[in-house]
């Protein structure tokens, strides 16, 4: 796929109200940059948060927006039913949805749920199951630890060093699609792989 043709992308982030209200103004920056680049955001589907703000805004900005969220998250997460919203049974099946429908993937600052999205999609790219632009918008070195972490197994013979380079780092929300855009690889699942090995 030429990066002319990204169509979609999914974000990962927190769903915390409580975030520190920069974030929640970035999200929402990248929302209406997204919808800007003609691009549909998949996201999980609530609206609290930093996923909340930035689907907020890619539809209020006239963007294509699909979220996809777990029945049992609906009410906790407050489900957003201004836009297109695909109700599913468990988290497996939520992510894999999001996996899916998404040409590439932008993470923002997040806690746990965030950390746990992104370390299964990167042990994917690891895996060569899959070749997506993964972007992390990083403020104020907000990932670096994760980084050094990632380095740390590299470092230890756990990790090949070209993991390293299976994501792109930047800290200012402009420099988000264009990073997207300058990666040169871009694939899908892998062909022999079905969704029940994933």
């Amino acid at each position: 796929m030429d990066q002319a043709e990204l169509s979609s992308v999914c974000v990962f982030c927190g769903s915390s109200d409580a975030a520190d209200p920069a974030y929640l103004a970035a999200a929402a920056d990248l929302g209406r940059a997204i919808a800007a680049a003609r691009l549909k955001l998949i996201y999980g589907g609530g609206g609290v948060g930093l996923m909340g703000a930035c689907a907020i805004a890619a539809h209020e900005a006239g963007g294509e927006v699909l979220g996809i969220i777990p029945n049992f998250l609906k009410i906790k997460e407050r489900r957003l039913d201004v836009v297109e919203t695909i109700t599913v049974d468990s988290m497996h099946e939520r992510k894999m949805i999001m996996f899916e429908r998404s040409d590439s993937f932008i993470v923002l600052p997040g806690g746990i749920g965030t950390l746990e999205e992104i370390v299964e999609l990167l042990s994917w790219r690891r895996l060569d199951l899959h070749f997506k632009p993964v972007v992390f918008y990083s403020p104020d070195g907000f990932w670096e630890p994760l980084f050094h972490l990632f380095q740390h197994t590299v470092d230890s013979r756990f990790t090949p060093p070209d993991f390293m380079h299976s994501y792109v780092t930047v800290s200012r929300i402009e420099d988000i699609i264009p990073a997207l855009r300058s990666v040169t690889s871009v694939g899908k699942l892998a062909p022999d792989m079905t969704t029940d090995q994933v």
